[in-house]
């Protein structure tokens, strides 16, 4: 990997990680695109680069986020579905990182769900802040996304949607959820590659710092407009896109299209 391809792929990051369009998804495009996405190290910069995104999140909500330990709480019970099965999943998940059409399949499937999601949660009115009860099942939803493909922002304001939460409401718990989820995939997935026998060196370590930074830069400016135009489209928008791109990638990929050009 290129300092040039984890810029790439970091921005790709910070654009799609709060944006219900699937964030590893795109990424694993991205680097099928550019034809390192059966690299080991991509898939732990896949995990790792999410790291900047989350920041952007503690930066933009401090104050939010910093609060009560209650709040802690229930971002921890939100957590503990994907976290245990997060480990149990772990091998069958890697061999998924890699496979395009997992990824379309997923997307389209999503599209086609988000025409009807604002039909049935209007989310214009409800509580802002769930209960314990209503955070562990927000976190079932978040098990979902295990799937590349499956947006992770979207299966968690769905889930916050369905638990009578207000769009806002949805929205920002998903915020705050990506913290505890994605710091911890991030240290497991380097925790794991280490155990597997690799090493990161100085070069990889730096491509992920650039890539982190990039990430963060990037991920300041998607959650800014993202809640707006949740609030004013609902999720029509993204389905329509996530449906054109799922489409496309099929398209590709079953008429022989090679998607690697680099």
């Amino acid at each position: 990997m290129t300092f040039l391809q984890a810029t790439i792929l970091a921005v790709i990051e910070g654009l799609t990680e709060f944006l219900p369009v699937s964030s590893t998804g795109h990424i694993i495009i991205g680097s099928s695109v550019m034809g390192i996405a059966h690299e080991e190290f991509t898939k732990v910069f896949t995990v790792c680069v999410q790291f900047g995104a989350i920041l952007a999140v503690v930066a933009l909500y401090w104050r939010r986020f910093f609060q009560s330990f209650r709040f802690y709480l229930k971002l921890f019970v939100a957590f503990l579905p994907a976290a245990v099965l997060g480990k149990i999943l772990n091998s069958r998940i890697d061999l998924l990182l890699e496979n395009v059409v997992v990824v379309a399949a997923s997307l389209l499937i999503g599209g086609i769900v988000f025409l009807f999601i604002d039909r049935w949660f209007p989310g214009s009115e409800g509580e802002e802040d769930p209960s314990y009860a209503s955070a562990f099942k927000i976190g079932l939803f978040q098990v979902i996304a295990m799937i590349p493909g499956v947006s992770r922002s979207a299966a968690t304001i769905i889930g916050g949607l369905q638990q009578k939460l207000t769009r806002k409401g949805a929205a920002e718990f998903s915020f705050f959820l990506a913290v505890p989820t994605i710091f911890a995939a991030a240290v497991y997935k380097i925790f794991t590659f280490y155990e597997a026998g690799y090493r990161l060196d100085g070069g990889q370590w730096n491509l992920l710092l650039v890539g982190n930074l990039a990430a963060f830069v990037v991920a300041i400016l998607a959650i800014k407009s993202f809640i707006a135009l949740l609030n004013r489209h609902g999720f029509r928008l993204f389905g329509y896109y996530r449906i054109v791109v799922g489409l496309a990638i099929l398209i590709l990929h079953f008429t022989g299209f090679q998607l690697s050009i680099f």
